[in-house]
């Protein structure tokens, strides 16, 4: 025994569990993700309760059995619920997410099973996906064409037929609103500093002022063509509606420009709501969020962090590599160099929210606000780049994520052989050539893992981030088609502030739960996808120059 504890074996099958209970871990985090985000997009089947017999009568309940709990005699009575009379100590609670939140009040109803006499799953219950007031549930009893009935015996294959044309004119009037009449604003914007800047300049003269007016009437004539064009859209989109019956009995008028899709989950087969979770996928991926972020999509969060992870490579590789190459190359080992590289360790630990603090007072206020009385003193006092926006939050989580690249490019450098820079200088190449041809391609799989623990801690940061440039919700991507294209100013989302948002401030966290799943799990798929980019790169260069180094 003590001669194989001496042997070392005792600390390899350590090291072995070790990293096997991580792995363990690490798949049943990613199985925990995976499993709760996506049911969220499965049709699931909608009950109606059937409740035991009142003084007012029958009444019944519609919605998804949300969760299925044993609660003790104890706790109910406890919370002020009526119990019947008898001996059994734990009650089986059924939550229920009944919709309409119109009318309902709110998401989610308990009810105990003890109370339900019977439990049913119609195939003509209709499920809503609406932009607004959340899910309705009930029974399709009509379809309204300006006002009148639609007559005809498929009420539920005219809705299925109407709808794609409603969400075509929807695309259709989101166009004109954020995109063409959005370029009309920017040109008027643009007239109007152009006319202030000349009266700055006394150079305002009837030419001038012609010139301006004449452009200034035919972008208002061009505004009046689109107001009018949008105006007829939303009349057609506003001419359609359908009845619904809930589950009172009761007949709502629903527009179907508030409806975004339809399906009856309990007449639905395998493979048709397979489609299903695949076109509710998708639209996770592609739409925008609605209802404080507690239904739709995230797709500026994920444009959002990608863009400000990209913009964030750009600024720390150079500077890190550079700082790094300073270090080990060209600074001596004197006081000064020990004493930089102690405060580079240091940073690394510094908690994020305080590189949040420093960046809003350095970047937005400093920066930003020098800027704006440069270049941009038309624009004053409305800021253009004296606010928190995309281009602060990068270079703040470069300036985080810095020590982690230098540290790692320096370990780099120090692996190369002093044998291949004297072999360099020995052949007549300079000191720059070596260090150009030589040593930086041979640590460039080092500077690859510096950018990737960077990726790694950048993409899933939420402290900084809330005080440099996201923000809860957006109008448009910082990306477009009006110039400069790319507008480093505004502000973005960020798939990691969504999920604190959903979390923690959504008026329905039960309802907003398995989206956080979802996007949790979206956001380690996407921090993986970035890793594995930069180790394939690294792998590359590291099968490249392996032969220099032995």
């Amino acid at each position: 025994m003590r001669s194989w504890v001496k042997s070392g074996s005792p600390w390899i099958w350590l090291t072995a569990a070790s990293v096997a209970i991580s792995l363990l871990a690490l798949i049943g985090i990613l199985l925990l993700l995976a499993g709760q985000g996506t049911r969220y997009f499965w049709p699931s089947p909608v009950y109606q309760f059937e409740l035991n017999q009142t003084a007012a009568g029958p009444v019944s309940v519609v919605g998804e059995l949300y969760q299925r709990q044993t609660i003790s005699r104890q706790q109910l009575q406890d919370a002020g619920v009526a119990l019947p009379p008898g001996e059994a100590q734990s009650f089986i609670r059924y939550l229920i997410k009944v919709g309409n939140r119109e009318s309902e009040g709110q998401d989610f109803r308990t009810l105990l099973a003890s109370d339900v006499s019977r439990m049913t799953t119609p195939r003509d219950l209709l499920v809503l996906e609406r932009n607004s007031n959340g899910t309705a549930y009930g029974y399709l009893a009509g379809l309204l064409e300006d006002g009148q009935p639609l007559t005809g015996s498929d009420l539920s294959q005219a809705l299925q037929q109407r709808l794609p044309q409603i969400a075509a004119l929807t695309r259709q009037a989101r166009d004109i609103q954020f995109r063409d009449m959005a370029r009309i604003n920017e040109q008027f914007e643009h007239l109007r500093l152009h006319e202030k800047s000349l009266q700055r300049e006394n150079k305002l003269d009837a030419r001038w002022q012609a010139s301006i007016r004449a452009e200034r009437q035919e972008l208002q004539r061009q505004y009046r063509q689109l107001a009018g064009k949008l105006q007829g859209l939303e009349r057609d989109r506003q001419r359609d509606a359908l009845l619904l019956r809930d589950m009172h009995g009761q007949v709502h008028t629903i527009p179907l420009s508030q409806v975004r899709d339809a399906w009856y989950p309990n007449d639905m087969s395998s493979g048709q709501k397979l489609a299903h979770w695949t076109k509710q996928v998708q639209k996770f991926l592609t739409d925008s969020p609605r209802e404080a972020n507690t239904e739709g999509g995230v797709f500026p969060a994920i444009f959002g962090t990608v863009l400000m992870v990209i913009l964030m490579s750009i600024v720390v590789m150079p500077f890190g590599v550079i700082a790094a190459v300073y270090l080990h190359e060209y600074a001596g080992n004197n006081l000064l160099t020990r004493l930089i590289r102690i405060s580079v360790v240091n940073l690394a630990g510094v908690p994020s929210i305080v590189y949040g603090v420093f960046g809003l007072g350095f970047f937005v206020y400093m920066v930003g606000g020098s800027l704006d009385r440069l270049f941009y003193a038309d624009s004053l006092p409305n800021p253009t780049f004296g606010t928190p926006g995309v281009l602060w939050a990068a270079l703040t989580l470069a300036l985080l994520t810095l020590p982690v690249v230098i540290v790692a490019t320096e370990e780099g450098l120090s692996r190369i052989p002093v044998s291949l820079r004297q072999g360099s200088l020995a052949l007549g190449a300079t000191r720059a050539e070596t260090l150009w041809r030589i040593v930086l391609p041979m640590a460039a799989p080092a500077m690859m893992t510096g950018l990737i623990l960077a990726v790694a801690r950048a993409a899933g940061e939420t402290a900084p981030l809330m005080l440099v440039g996201v923000v809860k919700s957006v109008p448009v991507l910082p990306v477009d088609d009006i110039f400069p294209y790319l507008h480093l100013e505004r502000k973005f989302m960020h798939l990691s502030f969504q999920i604190y948002d959903m979390a923690f401030q959504s008026p329905s966290v039960e309802a907003a739960r398995p989206l956080v799943f979802a996007t949790a799990f979206l956001l380690v798929l996407i921090v993986v996808g970035l890793n594995l980019t930069a180790m394939g790169i690294r792998h590359s260069l590291r099968e490249r120059y392996k032969a220099w180094s032995q």
